[in-house]
C-alpha cells in the first residue's frame, strides 16, 4: 500500500486559486478612509525548495536581523546583485517540467518580512483590509503569528480581513512567495519569470458603513447627447456630481446632457460616491460601446484602434512600475499618436487604467491568464480544458473585471492569450457577459468566435488581410458577420516593424477592418554592468528565448525607437497630401470623433533642404471623416532653380496634458521643383605613374585601381558591397525556417564575398577596373565595374553591376562601402531624416538638411545589426568629403566593420577601430517583421538585376 504524505505545502500545487481572501471588488485609488502603505524595506530569506524553513519566522519575536533588506515593490531577483538567484526569459516554453499541477521540488522561495506600528490616529474600530496587488506566483500570508491564507494569480489584487489581528505597535506580516506554482501553468506569458512581491501592500480601514463593492454604469446615448449613470453599490448611499447637478441615490438612474467620454476626448466628471462610513471620489466617464452592424462602435461610431501591446517593464526594477514611469508610458503613446492599449497579458499596474482614463486611451483589459507552453504536447492536458481548474480561471477573470469594470477607457475584455482553446475559456466568457454587458469580449484563440464579440488574429500577412477585409476569409457564418482586428501585428524587435504603413492603408480602406495593436511596446531588457542590457541567456539559463524579449518600440530606457517614429507617421490621424500642379494641400480628419480646432497648421517653403520661407495656413475645422482643398501660397518670387518642396505640419494650438503648444501632431511633404543630378565632364585625364595613378584630385594604386586619396583625404578604396549584419527581423524565426533570410544569405555566402580583379584600364578620359564579386563555392556572381571620371577638381565614380548565374534570392543591399579617418565625426546631409529608414520603414523620413555625429548615427537596438541608413540622400558631408549621388542613395556611417557589427551580441562588444566605415548604397532590402511576422513584401526586395550608379566626390573647402 503506497500514499502520499500531505504538507503544509500542498497548497503550491493546488489548482485551486487560494483560501482565504475576500470576494474581488471594485479598485479605488483613494478615500477618506485611513490606509497605510506598507511598501518600503523588507527582510527577505530566500531558500531553493518550497519546504526548506519552518513557518517560525511568521511568529511575534522572531528575530530576521541577519537576514537581507530588500524592497517592496520589487522582485527578488533583480536585488542582491545575484545572491537570491537570477532573472529567466521563455517566450512559450516553460522553465519546469510539464506535468501539471506539479513544479519542481527546486522551488526558490522567498521570506518576506515587515514589521510596523500602526499610525497614531489610526481609528480604533479594529475593521481594516490588507490588499496585496501583485506577487509571482503564490503567497502564503500571515499576520502576528495566524495564518490568514494563500493564493495564486501573479497579476491581480487579494485582499483579507486583518482588523482582529492587528494592535498599536509591533505588528508582524510574514508573507512566504514561492517561484513556481500551479499557478505558473496559467501564467506563461513571453517574459522574464521574476518571483517576488512586485506591486503594493496597502492596509486598508474599513470603517463601519464603508464602501465594499460597487460599479459605475455610465452609458451616453449618442443620439440625444445625453448620459445615464447609476452607480450600484453592495452598501447603500448618494451619488454626487456637482458638474451635472447630480444627487442620488445609489440604484437610482438619472439621465442629462454630458459631454463624452472618448480616447480623443477623455471628458471625466467628478463625482463621490458617500455611503454612512466612506466618501469614494468618483472619476466618471460617460461612453456606450456596443458591437453594431459587424462593427465596434462607441458612442455611435465606428472605432480603427491604432493601438500597441504593452507589457510592464523598467530595466531595473522589472514589473515593479512606478506612477511616474506609467505616466511616461502614456505621455509617450499619446505624442506618438497611439490611441490604444492591450494590457499583454495581463491587467496592469490599476494607476495605468486611471492614466488611460485621464489622458484617453482605449483599453483591452487582458487577464492574467496564458498556457502557451502546452503546445509543445499539441495542448494535451491544458488546464483551460480541464474542468478541475475552472475555478481558478473563474476567479482571475472576477478579479480583473470587479476590480477594473469602472474604468471608462476599457472597451474590452480579453480572456487571455494563447491559452488554446476550452471549456474553462467558455466558462469564464459566459461569467464575463452575465456579469458586465457594456463591454465586449475578446480572445484571439477563439477563431471560430464561439465566446468572443470579435474576430481577432495576430501576425496576420498583409494579403489574408485584405481577404478578410472583403470578407472573402470564410470561417464560421458568426466569424463572417464580426469586425475584425490584429491584436498583435508589426513585430518590433530590432530593426522595423517594417510594412505597417500597408497594413495601415489596408485598415483605412476596409470597414470590417478595425485596426490593430503593435507587438510590443517596450524591450524587456535588463540594465547590466558589463553588457548594457541582458537579454535571455545572459543569466546562464539553461533554456531561454534570447533577445526574443527585446521587441519594444521604445527602448529599455524608453528612447523612442525608429518604429515608433514610423508608426506615429503612419497613424497619424491628419493626413495632409499636396499637389503642387494646382498649388492645393488636402487635409483629411482620421479622426474617429474629434473635429480639428485643437491644431494650427503652418507652411514652409525648401530650397534644397533648407526653409526660405514658412507661415500659417488656414484650415477649416474639419469634422471627423472630412476633407478640404486648402491653397498653398505663392511660393517666393526671388527663388530660382534648386530643389524645391512645400512642408506642411499640424500642431497642437495650445498646451494639452499629454503635450506642449507646438507640438507636431502630423506632417506631409511634396515636391514643387526637381533636383538637377550632378554632371562632371570627364576633361581631366588619368596620369599613370610608377605606383600611383592621378586623376583630378584623387590618386590610386597603379597594380589594383584602388582609390587612396581624394585632396589628401585617406579613402579606404570604395568597393562593391551587398553584406548588412543581419537583423532581427532578417534571421526570422524557426516556424519560417523557409525564408529567414540571413540563413538563406549565409548559405549563400554573401557575407564573404570575394573579389576577383580582372583589368585596370587607363583610357583617354577614365579609369576603368573591372572586377567580379562572388561567393566562395558558388557559381553565381556580380560582375562589377567601377569607371572613374574627373573634371579636374571633383572626382565621379559609376558603378555598373551585371548579375551572372541564376540568382534566386534578393540581395541585402547594393551599394559600396569605403574607409575614412577615425577623426570623421561631424555628419551633414540633404536627404531623408533625422532618423533611420529602409524601403518599408521610411514614411517618417523626412527631406531636409540634417546633421549629426557618426556615434549619433547609431541605434542602439540591445542586440546590434544593421542600422542607421538614411533614405533619399542628394548629398552628404563628412570627413572633409562632399559625396553627391545620382540618383538619391542611402547611406550608413560607423566605427566598426558590419562584420563586426554582425558579431556582437551586445552593444558593449563594439568598440571604435581606426576607421570610420561609410555605406553608400544603391539599394537596400525591406526590413519586415519577420521575426515573429510576414517579411518584406515583394516590392521592398533587392533583387539581383543589372544596375548602375553614380557617386560625384569632391573636398569640402
Amino acid at each position: 500500500m503506497s500514499f502520499r504524505t500531505t504538507t503544509a505545502v500542498d497548497y503550491v500545487e493546488d489548482v485551486s486559486p487560494g483560501s482565504g481572501a475576500l470576494p474581488p471588488r471594485a479598485w479605488y485609488p483613494s478615500s477618506d478612509a485611513a490606509s497605510l502603505s506598507l511598501n518600503g524595506s523588507w527582510r527577505l530569506r530566500v531558500s531553493p525548495t518550497a519546504d526548506a524553513e519552518d513557518d517560525s519566522f511568521a511568529e511575534e519575536g522572531y528575530d530576521a536581523g541577519d537576514w537581507a533588506e530588500v524592497t517592496v515593490p520589487g522582485h527578488w531577483v533583480l536585488q542582491g546583485d545575484g545572491a537570491f538567484g537570477s532573472p529567466i526569459y521563455t517566450n512559450h516554453l516553460y522553465p519546469f517540467p510539464v506535468d501539471p499541477p506539479h513544479v519542481p521540488t527546486e522551488n526558490p522561495t522567498g521570506d518576506h518580512l515587515r514589521v510596523f506600528d500602526l499610525p497614531a490616529d489610526w481609528p480604533a474600530d479594529g475593521s481594516a483590509v490588507l490588499r496585496f496587488d501583485g506577487v509571482e506566483s503564490c503567497a502564503r500570508v500571515w499576520l502576528n503569528g495566524t495564518d490568514i491564507g494563500e493564493f495564486k494569480g501573479s497579476r491581480l489584487p487579494h485582499e483579507f480581513a486583518v482588523g482582529h489581528l492587528l494592535k498599536p505597535a509591533g505588528n508582524v506580516l510574514a508573507v512566504r512567495v514561492h517561484q513556481w506554482s500551479a499557478g505558473s501553468y496559467l501564467e506563461d506569458q513571453d517574459q522574464w519569470w521574476l518571483p517576488g512581491i512586485f506591486r503594493d501592500v496597502t492596509l486598508l480601514h474599513r470603517p463601519a458603513g464603508s464602501v465594499l463593492d460597487f460599479f459605475v454604469h455610465a452609458s451616453y446615448d449618442h443620439v440625444t447627447g445625453e448620459g445615464t449613470l447609476r452607480v450600484d453599490s453592495d452598501v447603500d448611499g448618494r451619488v454626487t456630481v456637482p458638474a451635472l447637478d447630480i444627487d442620488v441615490a445609489t440604484g437610482e438612474p438619472v439621465t442629462v446632457a454630458v459631454r463624452p467620454w472618448t480616447a480623443e476626448t477623455p471628458y471625466l466628471y467628478d463625482g463621490v460616491l458617500t455611503t454612512e462610513g466612506e466618501r469614494v471620489p468618483l472619476r466618471i466617464g460617460f461612453r456606450t460601446v456596443v458591437l453594431e452592424d459587424g462593427l465596434i462602435k462607441v458612442n455611435g461610431r465606428p472605432v480603427l484602434f491604432k493601438g500597441v501591446n504593452r507589457h510592464e517593464w523598467h530595466p531595473e526594477k522589472g514589473r515593479a512600475l512606478d506612477l511616474e514611469t506609467m505616466r511616461e508610458d502614456v505621455l509617450l503613446m499619446k505624442r506618438h499618436n497611439l490611441n490604444a492599449v492591450r494590457t499583454s497579458h495581463y491587467p496592469p499596474h490599476p494607476a495605468f487604467l486611471d492614466l488611460c482614463d485621464e489622458y484617453g486611451l482605449w483599453v483591452i483589459d487582458e487577464c492574467d491568464l496564458e498556457t502557451h507552453g502546452f503546445t509543445e504536447q499539441g495542448w494535451r492536458d491544458n488546464p483551460v480544458d480541464d474542468d478541475r481548474w475552472t475555478p481558478a480561471l473563474l476567479d482571475r477573470a472576477a478579479r480583473m473585471v470587479e476590480r477594473d469594470k469602472n474604468h471608462p477607457s476599457i472597451v474590452f475584455w480579453s480572456l487571455g492569450n494563447e491559452a488554446g482553446t476550452g471549456r474553462g475559456l467558455t466558462a469564464m466568457a459566459e461569467w464575463i457577459h452575465g456579469r458586465d454587458s457594456s463591454r465586449l469580449v475578446h480572445y484571439e484563440g477563439d477563431w471560430d468566435c464561439r465566446d468572443t464579440d470579435v474576430y481577432s488574429r495576430m501576425y496576420a500577412f498583409h494579403a489574408e488581410v485584405e481577404q478578410i477585409g472583403q470578407g472573402l476569409d470564410g470561417g464560421t457564418h458568426k466569424r463572417r458577420e464580426l469586425p475584425f482586428i490584429q491584436c498583435e501585428y508589426g513585430h518590433a524587435m530590432g530593426n522595423g516593424p517594417g510594412g505597417i504603413a500597408d497594413y495601415q492603408r489596408l485598415f483605412e480602406k476596409y470597414e470590417r477592418l478595425q485596426g490593430g495593436f503593435i507587438w510590443e511596446w517596450i524591450d524587456h531588457g535588463i540594465r547590466h554592468p558589463e553588457l548594457g542590457y541582458a537579454y535571455g541567456g545572459d543569466f546562464g539559463e539553461e533554456l531561454h528565448d534570447g533577445n526574443f524579449v527585446c521587441d519594444g518600440l521604445v527602448f529599455p530606457d524608453r528612447r523612442p525607437s525608429p518604429g515608433l517614429v514610423e508608426y506615429k507617421k503612419v497613424i497619424e490621424p491628419v493626413r495632409i497630401e499636396g499637389d503642387s500642379s494646382d498649388g492645393t494641400v488636402r487635409v483629411t480628419n482620421l479622426h474617429d470623433f474629434a473635429d480639428l480646432s485643437a491644431l494650427a497648421f503652418e507652411w514652409s517653403y525648401q530650397v534644397d533642404g533648407e526653409t526660405v520661407e514658412a507661415g500659417t495656413l488656414s484650415v477649416p475645422e474639419l469634422a471627423a471623416g472630412e476633407s478640404a482643398d486648402v491653397k498653398l501660397p505663392e511660393p517666393p518670387a526671388e527663388v530660382r532653380g534648386g530643389e524645391t518642396r512645400w512642408t506642411v505640419r499640424a500642431l497642437l494650438a495650445a498646451d494639452t496634458a499629454w503635450a506642449p503648444k507646438d507640438h507636431v501632431v502630423a506632417w506631409g511633404q511634396f515636391p514643387a521643383a526637381a533636383r538637377v543630378l550632378p554632371s562632371v565632364a570627364p576633361t581631366d585625364r588619368p596620369v599613370p605613374g610608377e605606383k600611383l595613378v592621378t586623376l583630378g584630385p584623387a590618386s590610386f594604386d597603379a597594380r589594383t585601381g584602388a582609390l587612396r586619396t581624394i585632396g589628401g583625404v585617406r579613402v579606404d578604396n570604395p568597393r562593391l558591397d551587398v553584406w548588412r549584419a543581419p537583423t532581427d527581423n532578417d534571421d526570422g524565426t524557426e516556424w519560417q525556417s523557409g525564408t529567414r533570410y540571413s540563413a538563406l544569405w549565409r548559405t549563400l555566402g554573401l557575407h564573404r564575398m570575394q573579389h576577383r580583379l580582372d583589368s585596370v584600364e587607363v583610357g583617354e578620359d577614365a579609369l576603368t577596373v573591372r572586377t567580379r564579386v562572388a561567393p566562395a563555392a558558388r557559381e553565381v556572381g556580380l560582375s562589377t565595374v567601377y569607371r572613374w571620371t574627373s573634371d579636374g577638381g571633383r572626382l565621379r565614380l559609376t558603378v555598373s553591376v551585371t548579375p551572372e548565374g541564376e540568382w534566386t534570392l534578393p540581395l541585402p543591399r547594393l551599394g559600396v562601402r569605403l574607409g575614412l579617418p577615425a577623426s570623421t565625426d561631424r555628419v551633414r546631409w540633404f536627404g531623408g531624416g533625422p532618423g533611420e529608414a529602409y524601403p518599408d520603414t521610411r514614411s517618417a523620413s523626412m527631406v531636409g538638411r540634417w546633421e549629426s555625429s557618426v556615434d549619433e548615427l547609431q541605434t542602439p537596438y540591445v542586440r546590434p545589426q544593421e542600422n542607421g541608413a538614411r533614405a533619399d540622400v542628394r548629398w552628404v558631408e563628412l570627413g572633409g568629403l562632399r559625396i553627391e549621388g545620382d540618383p538619391e542613395f542611402w547611406f550608413s556611417a560607423r566605427r566598426w566593420t558590419t562584420e563586426q557589427l554582425d558579431a556582437a551580441s551586445h552593444l558593449t562588444d563594439l568598440t571604435a577601430g581606426d576607421t570610420v566605415w561609410v555605406n553608400l548604397d544603391h539599394g537596400l532590402h525591406g526590413v519586415g517583421s519577420q521575426s515573429c511576422g510576414p517579411g518584406p513584401l515583394p516590392q521592398y526586395f533587392l533583387r539581383a538585376e543589372p544596375s548602375e550608379f553614380s557617386f560625384v566626390f569632391s573636398v569640402i573647402g
